[in-house]
């Protein structure tokens, strides 16, 4: 079956970086493009970033444009979020998750793991 696992979140400081990691099994992974979203507490989810299935294209939302970048190793059916001049307001659950699209995104998620928790706080 469709597991993602996400990894690397943690405690960093303000200004700070992380590097989150999503593996993928059950699916072929290089045939679909994936993504990031976060839940803040109290907060509704909100939509990080995309990637299309060969890495060629990504996209970000207006919050994170300019310091997140999402990349993906497909000999590893690995997507990553590298997160650099960290806030407090980037503090959430993040999570990784399977596109319906295969090739570029639809934005329309199938599969999701179980989240990574990031706290930017001094």
């Amino acid at each position: 079956q469709v597991q993602l696992v996400e990894s690397g979140g943690g405690l960093a400081q303000p200004g700070g970086s992380l590097r989150l990691s999503c593996a993928a099994s059950g699916f072929t992974f290089s045939s679909y493009a994936m993504g990031w979203a976060r839940q803040a507490p109290g907060k509704g989810l909100e939509w990080v970033s995309s990637i299309y299935s060969d890495g060629s294209d990504t996209y970000y939302g207006d919050s994170v444009k300019g310091r997140f970048t999402i990349s993906r190793d497909n000999a590893k059916n690995t997507v990553y979020l590298q997160m650099n001049s960290l806030k407090p307001e980037d503090t959430a659950l993040y999570y990784c998750a399977k596109d319906r699209g295969t090739s570029w995104p639809r934005y329309e998620y199938d599969y999701w793991g179980q989240g990574t928790q990031v706290t930017v706080s001094s």
